[in-house]
Formats: structure tokens, sequence, C-alpha cells
């Protein structure tokens, strides 16, 4: 009888171990996942381990001083400072919109000057007195042409005096008060080259002048109501002298009567420098009530 020989293993015999569905990075997964559960899985495997969400785990920001301009600022690291235009770099449009904002209301600052409240009178600067002397041209010479203009500041300071040359030949040069004569148009200013220098000086000004519109009349130019001054059609200066509110007085008479002195005598002929600087005296006499006279009216229409 042959001797049966068992050969007995006492001990538990493990299963054949489950190869776990899916693909590599899914198998990690549910690794990680035993290993947290078991808590053997270390803090920086912890860390990197990805989410369920399939995201990267948020960086958490720190913050660092840095030392700017003799001062301190915070910087911080892990995500974008507040006000940050979150990493990128601003636009060339926004540039210039910030920019041009900002310059547009520094250019304003500079250029604009100083500017007089509601209900007071233009600024002395604002304004400037004109006279012009004519000649005759056309048939007859009964077309008055501009020969001579002279324009003069608030103190009575010459800005512009020159001899024009009209563009059309003169007929009647009217010495006797023009005080123009053939010599005076050798060196004279073409009349085009005169009319932009001399509307140049007028503009934004306030004008003064004794029947003014004869002189806009021999420039060919209409100059804002608004901004003249006309002393031939103010009755303040006819009451102050005593004559009738509705006359229309000379600048002679009123020179006489207010001013205690004589123009335009003599057979040389009127001086434009001298009737303009009269015009601003004789302004100056009624500034004050007449500027106010204007004020009232344009506040109740």
């Amino acid at each position: 009888m042959s001797d049966l020989i068992l050969n007995v293993t006492f001990g538990v015999v493990e299963p054949a171990r489950r190869v776990p569905a899916g693909n590599r990075k899914h198998r990690n997964f549910l690794r990680r996942r035993y290993l947290e559960r078991k808590r053997a899985l270390g803090q920086k495997e912890r860390q990197a381990a990805p989410q369920p969400g399939g995201g990267r785990p948020k960086k958490r920001s720190r913050k660092r001083k840095m030392k700017v301009d003799g001062g301190e600022r915070e910087e911080h690291e892990g995500k974008d400072p507040p006000g940050s235009s979150g990493g990128r770099e601003p636009s060339a449009r926004s540039i210039t919109q910030e920019t041009g904002a900002k310059g547009t209301q520094g250019a304003k600052k500079g250029t604009q000057g100083p500017v007089r409240a509601s209900g007071l009178p233009p600024a002395p600067s604002k304004f400037v007195a004109i006279d012009c002397e004519m000649v005759g041209t056309g048939f007859r010479g009964q077309t008055s042409a501009l020969a001579r203009c002279s324009i003069v500041n608030y103190e009575g300071d010459v800005l512009y005096d020159s001899y024009v040359r009209p563009t059309e030949p003169i007929v009647d040069y009217r010495s006797r008060w023009s005080g123009i004569c053939k010599k005076h148009m050798l060196n004279a200013v073409p009349f085009w080259e005169a009319q932009k220098e001399i509307l140049k000086i007028l503009s934004g000004k306030v004008v003064v002048g004794h029947a003014v519109h004869n002189d806009f009349m021999a420039l060919k130019y209409f100059h804002p109501k608004a901004l003249i001054r006309d002393t031939s059609k103010i009755p303040l200066l006819n009451q102050k002298g005593g004559f009738p509110e509705k006359k229309a007085v000379s600048l002679k008479d009123f020179a006489k009567k207010l001013l205690r002195k004589d123009i335009q005598v003599g057979k040389s002929g009127h001086c434009s420098v001298e009737d303009a600087r009269t015009t601003m005296e004789l302004y100056k006499i009624v500034e004050a009530e007449w500027e106010q006279h204007l004020i009232l009216n344009s506040e109740q229409k």
C-alpha cells in the first residue's frame, strides 16, 4: 500500500486581483482615493491630487511687501491684484481714452484763461476801439473804400495802424477829411492782407467805434452785435453832453463837450489814431452805467 502524502497549506488564499477598468489616469485617481481613505497619502501628494471636477487646485495667494519710492506696497502672488487688467496689458484704445481725457482737460485749463462771472461787464483787456479812413472809388468816387485803419486798446495804446491799398483804383482821395494822399499808397498794404490782420485783432473783442457800421462796411466784415459799442448810439452820452437823446452827434462835438478837447481841426484831415482814442475815452465816461443797462436787458430777454 503506497503512502499518501498530503501537502496541506494553512493560510488564507488571496483572491485574484481585479484589474481596475479605465485608463491610466482613472486608475491613478482611484488609487489616490483609496490611499486618502487609509490616510496613507502624504501632504504633497494630497495637494497634487486632481479635484473631482477635473480642474487644478487653486493656488493660495501670497503677499509680499516691496519697497517702492521709499514706501511699501503689497504685491500679490498667485492672483491679479485688485483693479488690475487680469494680467493683460491695457489696449492702445484704453490708453488713448484715459490719457486723451486728461490731456484735454489740462489743455482746457491752460488755454481757457480767466472767466468773468455772469452779471459782470467784459474785462478791459477785451475792449478795442477802431477808426477807419476812406477814399472814393468807382463812378465819380462815390464808393467808399478802406485806405487807413487804426486800432487801440482800452488804455489807448496802438495795436494796429496802417495805410491800405483798395482793390479798385482810387478816384477821389477825400484828403480834406481822410488825410490820405497819393504818397500814402506807395507802401500801403493790399486790402486782403490788411483785412486778415485786422480781423485777427477784432476776433472775440468788444469793439468800440463811432458810427462803427461804416468801418465794418469798409472792412467788408460783420461783427457780432453783442460785442459792439457804438458811441453814436448810446443815449447816456447824449444826456451827459446835453444833446437830444435821438440826435446823431458827431465825434468832434462829443469830444468838445465831454472831453474838453478839439479834434479833426486844420486842413490835414482826420487822424484815425486820434479818433479811435477819443472814442474809447467817450465810452469810458458811461462804461459802468451802459454795461449794467446791457446786462439787465439781456436778462429780461
